[in-house]
């Protein structure tokens, strides 16, 4: 009998020893731009940035070099360079020092009261009643006047002692109750008080716009609880809107001194910075118009810069912050 031959089962190839899986390679994913791609979405902004670059990057670069020479039209022959001279100069004259002094005053005091203003006018506009839309209107105006234009309607039309309109309200009211109304010279009187009255006036609708956002933001359904468990307005306004509004109540604040602290029209219109309201631009205005010293002017103009850039930073913080917030609760 013979022997049956089994068939030979094909086994595959043997591996090489040591060699390893190795994942295919993907492609890389379609909806990744590529450099070009991202180059040719970025290009249709490349004017503008050229446009801020040359009209704001190269006279603060230009502003910069100038304020490290002397630099007197006044001496031309005597030009050359100092160093820092001129921020020691800037830090030690007696006159810009009190400026600075003036100025930071004169921005505490008109942020704090148009804050303060601000969030009356915010809360009473939040508010439904007839002719809301006609009142925020009407509220908001001033803050739409040109800032020279606004400086001139208090002078002229407010200020002046003769016929001006607050002493014509203080003879009026002084008529109606038989006594001789005093007739003060507002601007001579108390001048930097006048500027700030004028600069409150203009900036409260500012900061009204601001709270007012913050309160129409705020969770409703916060207030309906508490006002249920027996909270009465000032618990709410004290425990909840308050805290709500804090990112808002510093954004303005920050925002405010940015523009207050740069403000030339109010002084160098109401009082052409004497009687001790000069702050630090107009004295920049005057070293660089009057006594043509170009490198102090530069100096203190570019600590000006400084300063609100540093207040700039701090509101672009607050201003993320408030984007946070709103993107956590949406």
């Amino acid at each position: 009998m013979s022997d049956t031959a089994t068939p030979a089962t094909s086994s595959p190839p043997a591996r090489p020893s040591g060699a390893r899986d190795r994942a295919p390679a993907l492609p890389p994913p379609a909806g990744r731009p590529t450099r070009a791609r991202a180059w040719a979405t970025r290009a249709p902004l490349l004017p503008a940035l050229v446009f801020m670059i040359v009209v704001t990057q190269l006279p603060f670069v230009a502003t910069l070099v100038i304020s490290l020479f002397e630099w007197n039209a006044l001496f031309p022959d005597d030009r050359g360079f100092t160093g820092l001279d001129n921020y020691d100069t800037v830090l030690s004259d007696s006159d810009l020092r009190s400026s600075v002094t003036t100025t930071a005053l004169l921005t505490a005091t008109v942020v704090l009261v148009s804050l303060v203003l601000g969030l009356c006018l915010a809360l009473l506009l939040d508010r439904r009643f007839r002719g809301r839309a006609v009142v925020r209107t009407m509220t908001i105006a001033p803050f739409l006047i040109v800032p020279i234009a606004a400086a001139l309607l208090w002078k002229h039309v407010l200020f002046n002692p003769e016929y001006g309109l607050l002493n014509g309200l203080l003879g009026q009211f002084g008529d109606l109750f038989g006594f001789t109304a005093p007739q003060p010279d507002w601007i001579s009187d108390m001048p930097l008080i006048a500027v700030e009255i004028a600069l409150i006036w203009q900036w409260t609708p500012f900061m009204m716009l601001i709270l007012l956002a913050g309160l129409q933001s705020r969770p409703v359904e916060l207030a309906e609880a508490a006002r249920i468990d027996g909270a009465g307005d000032w618990q709410i306004f004290r425990h909840l809107t308050l805290p709500h509004l804090r990112r808002y109540l510093e954004l303005g604040a920050l925002l405010g001194s940015i523009y207050i602290v740069q403000n030339f029209d109010a002084v160098f219109t109401i009082t052409a910075g004497g009687l001790g309201t000069a702050n630090l631009p107009y004295v920049i205005h005057q070293e660089f118009t009057q006594a043509q010293d170009y490198g102090v002017a530069s100096a203190a103009g570019v600590l000006v810069v400084i300063g609100s850039l540093v207040l700039a930073m701090f509101a672009l913080r607050v201003v993320s912050s408030l984007f946070r917030e709103e993107g956590s609760r949406a």
